[in-house]
């Protein structure tokens, strides 16, 4: 009796699921609308509850104060917002994972349409990590506090690894190993788009590897213990590069010892 409630259950939460979705396709425009508005709701209840320390601190010193002189004030003023900023981002560093978890957006991979039930669990859990990118993030990078961030958002990250980049998108199904490092401004994204789908596929950066500057490492590649890649390079989708090897260019492509270390053609 059990089973065949759950059977019953599972085939009516497939069919809700295939409705919305059918209906989020032909009607796109009013159902992206009317999908987006609840999450920019909790998009400004998240922004909202960060907020809080800062303005209990700031409203604490402005009481403190409330008999001083102008300068007095002015000073205290600055320093309470100031310092509310860092509270507020610091707040958000761990409010967003926490939401994260409880709307259950971890990623996997997946291949579908834009406008679909899991693109959408796509889109909260990249807007909470841009919450933090966008707002705050900067000013913490790279450091011990981005890298518990990308943790809690569900990347791997293993020791010894510097991250000196806010230009990720998700982190739920990008893999770091051991004394990685990720150099300035690099764009790491495990999706890209082919053929009008979203295609959502997991990054594997192995021990070793060396990420150059302004780098953009996309959707299904691998690269093996040790590689590089060089700065303004582009690493194409589904791309593999063998341990120990150096790529670059755009798309980045195998580059032989002599070229890498000198620049001449060999």
């Amino acid at each position: 009796m059990k089973k065949m409630d759950l059977e019953t259950t599972q085939t009516e939460h497939k069919g809700l699921k295939g409705l919305f979705e059918k209906t989020l396709r032909r009607f796109k425009v009013a159902t992206h609308l009317l999908t987006m508005l609840p999450v920019y709701g909790l998009a400004c209840l998240i922004l909202g509850a960060s907020l809080i320390p800062g303005i209990s601190l700031f409203r604490f010193l402005s009481d403190l104060v409330a008999t001083q002189s102008s300068v007095i004030q002015n000073i205290t003023y600055g320093i309470g917002i100031a310092t509310g900023f860092f509270l507020y981002g610091t707040t958000l560093i761990f409010l967003a994972p926490l939401v994260n978890a409880l709307f259950r957006a971890k990623l996997k991979p997946w291949r579908g349409p834009y406008h679909s039930a899991e693109s959408l669990k796509w889109f909260i859990h990249n807007g909470l990590t841009y919450l933090a990118r966008f707002t705050f993030l900067e000013f913490v990078t790279p450091s011990p506090l981005s890298l518990l961030f990308y943790r809690m958002m569900g990347m791997k990250i293993g020791d010894g690894t510097v991250i000196n980049s806010t230009w990720i998108s998700d982190p739920s199904l990008i893999e770091l190993g051991n004394k990685v490092t990720i150099g300035g401004s690099v764009t790491i994204v495990a999706h890209y788009g082919q053929g009008g789908l979203l295609v959502i596929a997991p990054v594997k950066i192995e021990d070793g590897c060396t990420i150059g500057i302004k780098a953009t490492i996309m959707g299904g590649a691998t690269i093996g213990a040790g590689a590089k890649v060089l700065p303004h390079s582009v690493v194409l989708p589904k791309t593999v590069i063998p341990a120990g090897e150096t790529w670059g260019g755009v798309p980045a492509q195998k580059i032989d010892s002599l070229r890498a270390h000198t620049g001449k053609s060999a």
